[in-house]
Order: C-alpha cells, then sequence, then structure tokens
C-alpha cells in the first residue's frame, strides 16, 4: 500500500509571518509527538523579509525601510540568511524524520537528498538546477532557491526553502544591510547578478500554483508517496497559536541574538558554511564574554554549549583548539572546523586589544 503523506497547500492567499512560519514549526512537532506521517507545507508570504535563526536582525535589515515599504519582518527557527519573501516565492516547510528512509544523516545529507527533490521539479519546467553547498539551488551559477534546516523536536525535523517564481530585487537591495565581506567573497558588486527566477530562466509567466503543483509531483515519484489534501487539525491549531503568541509576535524572539553593544573585539570570516561573526571581551589574558551569531546552520544548544565552554579559557589558539576539540561533533556548526571557529575567535581577540 502507497505511504499517504499530509499536504497543506495555501494557493488563495499569503500569509502573515507569523502565521507562516508558525505552521511550519508545528509540521516536525506534529510529527515527532503526534503520530502525523510527514507534512509539506506550500504557500506564499505577504511582502517580507525573514531572518535567519542566529542573525541580528537590526545588522541584517534596514527596518524603518522594511515599515515605509508596508515589509513585515521577523526571525525564523532555522538558520541561513536573510529571504525575502513575497506572493511570487513559493515557501516551502517540510516536517519529516530524520531516518526517514531516503534522507541521508547530517545537515549536509539533509539539504543533499532533498535538493534531488527540488531539481526534479525544476525540470519539469526544462530547467537544470543543482544544489551548490552550503545552501543554495543553483542554475548555471545563479541562485534559484535558498535552503535551511533544524531539528528542534526529537527525531523530527523542519526543513525549508524559497523558490523565486518572481523576485523583486530592487525591494531586497533597499531593504538589506550586506556586509561587504559577502559581497566581496562572491565576487560581484550587485545581487542581481547571482540571483534568477522561474520566469527568467523559462521565458514564461509561470504561476506560483504551476510551480507548487510540480514540487508536490516531485515528492510524491521521489519518495513513493501520495499526498492528501488536508489542514491542522486541533492539537496542531493549538501548537500554531501558542507559537504566534510566544515566538512570532514576540519582541524577544524578534530582536533575539542581537550583536553586543558593548565595546567587544569582532572577527567577522566567510566560512563553508556561512557568515560567522564572534563578539568577544578579555580579562587578562582568558575569554571573559563570547557570543557567537552569523547566517550558519547549528542548534541552539551547541552554541551556547560553544559559548559556555570557552567563558574563562586561556585565549591562546592552543587553549581554545584543546577546548572545542573536547566537545565538538560533527555538524556542530554545519560546514565549520575547529581550527577556522579558533581562527574567527583570535581576530576577534585581536580586535579587542586594540579597543
Amino acid at each position: 500500500m502507497m505511504m499517504k503523506w499530509r499536504l497543506f497547500k495555501e494557493t488563495g492567499r499569503p500569509l502573515s509571518t507569523a502565521e507562516g512560519l508558525a505552521i511550519d514549526d508545528t509540521l516536525p512537532r506534529s510529527v515527532d509527538q503526534h503520530g502525523s506521517p510527514p507534512i509539506l507545507h506550500l504557500y506564499t508570504f505577504v511582502p517580507s523579509a525573514i531572518v535567519g535563526k542566529y542573525q541580528d536582525i537590526e545588522a541584517a535589515l534596514k527596518l524603518e525601510r522594511c515599515k515605509a515599504r508596508g515589509v513585515e519582518y521577523n526571525r525564523r527557527a532555522t538558520g541561513g540568511g536573510t529571504v525575502i519573501m513575497g506572493p511570487q516565492v513559493v515557501a516551502l516547510g517540510l516536517g519529516i524524520n530524520l531516518d526517514y528512509p531516503g534522507i541521508k544523516n547530517g545537515v549536509s545529507g539533509v539539504f543533499e537528498s532533498l535538493s534531488q527533490v527540488l531539481c526534479a521539479a525544476v525540470s519539469r519546467f526544462g530547467v537544470k538546477a543543482r544544489f551548490r553547498p552550503r545552501n543554495d539551488l543553483e542554475v548555471e551559477g545563479k541562485k534559484l532557491a535558498g535552503l535551511s534546516a533544524a531539528a528542534e523536536s526529537g527525531k523530527a525535523l523542519l526543513f525549508h526553502t524559497s523558490l523565486l517564481v518572481d523576485f523583486d530585487i530592487g525591494l531586497m537591495l533597499d531593504i538589506m544591510n550586506t556586509p561587504l565581506i559577502k559581497i566581496q567573497d562572491k565576487g560581484y558588486s550587485c545581487f542581481s547578478q547571482r540571483i534568477t527566477t522561474f520566469g527568467q530562466e523559462t521565458g514564461k509567466r509561470l504561476s506560483v500554483t504551476e510551480v507548487m503543483d510540480a514540487i508536490q509531483e516531485a515528492f510524491e515519484e521521489h519518495f513513493g508517496i501520495q499526498f492528501t489534501q488536508d489542514r491542522p487539525d486541533p492539537w496542531e491549531q493549538e501548537c500554531i497559536s501558542r507559537l504566534i503568541k510566544e515566538r512570532y509576535t514576540n519582541k524577544d524572539w524578534i530582536f533575539s541574538h542581537k550583536h553586543p553593544r558593548a565595546r567587544m573585539g569582532v572577527g567577522r570570516v566567510k566560512t563553508k558554511g556561512g557568515l560567522l561573526e564572534i563578539y568577544l571581551s578579555l580579562a587578562g589574558g582568558s575569554i571573559e564574554n563570547l557570543v557567537i551569531t552569523g547566517d550558519f546552520f547549528s542548534t541552539t544548544e551547541a552554541v551556547q554549549r560553544i559559548e559556555s565552554e570557552l567563558k574563562w579559557t586561556s585565549a591562546r589558539r592552543e587553549a581554545i583548539e584543546e577546548k572545542l576539540g573536547a566537545i565538538w561533533k560533527p555538524d556542530m556548526i554545519y560546514g565549520l572546523d575547529v581550527p577556522t571557529l579558533a581562527s574567527a575567535i583570535l581576530q576577534a581577540k585581536e580586535n579587542q586589544v586594540r579597543l
């Protein structure tokens, strides 16, 4: 008998950031705690800017420009960088068990496995896409989609992506603050050289519904399943309402992961896992305080453990690497290794000494 997954498909109205993100966060919880089969959520947002879990929203976005242009802003529960959403960008949330057949281990395995599905969906329009680590779906070097993931609920995973049917590059440039290090690293002066859309690649005016249908079919073929169109049940609705209240309309959540305002040394390194920003203060020759932010992929538990373990450690490379090596696990911060993290910390140390 063919396995059935649930499909939450919103084609009639774009969702607010609070509602869309709360529904997505509920998907893995329902799979892990409520006995649901995997759930795919396909929808669009109102015009909005959504930062990754570990970013400083005030550093990533020009909030006054967002307000002036009627653009919502919020913080999602998955890592990665800022995404600009709207009625012509397909948003996808997937809740699925980490050990589901066809899902490879680790963050890199999840991205590799699910990018295959998305590439198959894109190919239905005659477009050849490929996954480029760390988290982009690209067509001839141009970004068509960004991928993100997090495992907050037991053995279940939330996978996020946004696929550009059409895109307002002017809006993005007006409301985003882009670190110079990222522009220099990419080797281009304008983001429009690095972004593409379904419309540009096909030469056709596609609807978001057509793209959603192609995604649905690709998932069914890849996993050998059939979708049942569904809506959140009462247990899930209660979870959604709680997350809207406690997270997505809560300033403590939206404005968390702020860059420290005190005088601290800053280390910024563009790594394979994303932009890493280290804020550090010293007491004598030891690390008094350490804050890690950026657009990387990790878990809150892992980041907090690193910050805690390094407190009062000698600010010498050997001591830092020894302490990190004792706690380090694969994908603790996706795409990052101990020497790279130590280098970013030492850069922050040097800048702190100069203050």
